[in-house]
């Protein structure tokens, strides 16, 4: 029991974190940033609402494995952590490369 509530703790508190981070970059007007401590100077961006928007998606989409991961951990725990070590380590690479693909896509 208490490993559960702190698997359901973990991953979804992740995951929340996550989604929140997609809604707040789909509202922000300047450019959403990527790296920790980095800014993307808006003379920059062509189309600062489409590019919010696009990583405030891409966020959302990550947050996904970690949302299904705390609630498959119930019925099957061994797909909950091997979804959630995917989702930490193949994840975080398509985290970075999709993050450049909208960079490219909306850069001047």
């Amino acid at each position: 029991m208490t490993a559960n509530i702190i698997w359901i703790i973990c991953t979804w508190g992740c995951a929340a974190l996550f989604t929140g981070i997609g809604f707040y970059a789909k509202k922000l007007e300047k450019p959403m940033w990527f790296w920790s401590g980095s800014e993307v100077p808006a003379y920059k961006i062509k189309d600062i609402p489409a590019y919010n928007k696009a990583n405030g998606i891409m966020w959302c989409s990550y947050s996904v494995p970690f949302w299904i991961s705390g609630i498959s951990f119930f019925w099957h725990r061994i797909f909950a952590v091997v979804l959630l070590i995917l989702a930490c380590t193949m994840g975080m690479i398509w985290l970075i490369r999709y993050y450049e693909k909208i960079l490219k896509k909306y850069e001047r």
